[in-house]
């Protein structure tokens, strides 16, 4: 953890400590999965950012296995799913080659694609870490996929 992403843990987890705990926790402006899952375990429950929309607007994807950005000449020939870990019919119907085919072209079609995707992945990650805290293991679970979910892909 960065200086900068230490700072705001450290931060956040003040405010929650102060803050009734019979309200909600709204943070504004933190966007990364793994940003995230840190400050639910903090005690945030709400978030908002464009960071899901942005970066798919800029081909960058958040998925269950990492981060891939969809420019990349990787995604050329791949006709899996963009993301079949997650319930999402646009991320399970549409191929990473095709996304990345729409992006190339400047398709606006591309870009849609992204953002909802992520937009999708988002929902996928926060019903997650709902089940895990409501099954009690969700410090354990959070270790495990903040580093996935920052792997480069």
């Amino acid at each position: 953890v960065g200086e900068p992403e230490a700072q705001l843990y450290d931060i956040c987890q003040a405010c929650c400590e102060d803050l009734p705990g019979d309200k909600p926790r709204y943070l504004m402006g933190v966007g990364t999965p793994w940003n995230i899952l840190e400050c639910i375990g903090r005690g945030v429950d709400m978030f908002d950012c464009v960071m899901p929309t942005r970066n798919g607007r800029n081909a960058m994807l958040f998925t269950s296995k990492g981060v891939i950005n969809i420019d990349n000449k990787k995604w050329e020939k791949d006709f899996s799913p963009i993301d079949d870990g997650i319930d999402s019919d646009w991320s399970q119907y549409y191929s990473k080659a095709y996304l990345r085919h729409l992006v190339k072209s400047k398709e606006i079609l591309g870009l849609t694609i992204a953002s909802v995707h992520n937009l999708a992945f988002y929902l996928y990650l926060v019903r997650e870490a709902r089940k895990h805290i409501l099954q009690g293991d969700f410090l354990s679970w959070k270790r495990e996929q903040a580093p996935l979910l920052q792997t480069r892909l």
